[in-house]
C-alpha cells in the first residue's frame, strides 16, 4: 500500500535504520543520504520517509510530501555549498530507476552535460 513501509525496499530499510547510510539531512518527512555509487563529487539522494513507488506516484498521491522532497534538494545543495546542481527524478526502469521508492538525486561539484544519458 502506498505510504506504508515495504519489507523488500532498500530505502524503507534505510529509513527504518536496518541498513546504514551516510545521512546528510533528515526532517520529519524526508531523509537525505550519500549515494553509494556517486556520479558526481556531490551525489545525494533525497527520499520521502513514506514509501511511494516513484516520483509520479508521489506527486499524484502525496503532493505535499513531493514538495518536501523538492525543498530538501535545495537544502542539500545549500549545505553542500553547490553554486549549481542538478536534481533528477528517474521514473521507471527505462529512465534508470533501479530502487522502487521515490527519490531525487542531487548532483553537483562538476560540470554536468546536456542532454544527459
Amino acid at each position: 500500500m502506498a505510504g506504508e513501509p515495504q519489507d523488500d525496499c532498500l530505502f524503507c530499510k534505510i529509513v527504518g535504520g536496518s541498513i546504514p547510510a551516510t545521512i546528510v539531512r533528515e526532517t520529519e518527512t524526508t531523509v537525505a543520504f550519500r549515494d553509494i555509487n556517486p556520479q558526481a563529487p556531490t551525489h545525494v539522494l533525497v527520499i520521502p520517509k513514506a514509501h511511494y513507488r516513484n516520483a509520479a506516484a508521489l506527486a499524484a498521491e502525496a503532493p505535499e510530501l513531493a514538495a518536501d522532497v523538492l525543498r530538501e534538494t535545495r537544502a542539500v545543495a545549500d549545505e553542500e555549498q553547490l553554486e549549481s546542481y542538478r536534481t533528477v527524478f528517474n521514473t521507471g526502469g527505462g529512465a534508470g530507476q533501479t530502487v522502487w521508492h521515490a527519490h531525487a538525486h542531487v548532483l553537483g561539484g562538476r560540470g554536468l552535460e546536456w542532454p544527459p544519458g
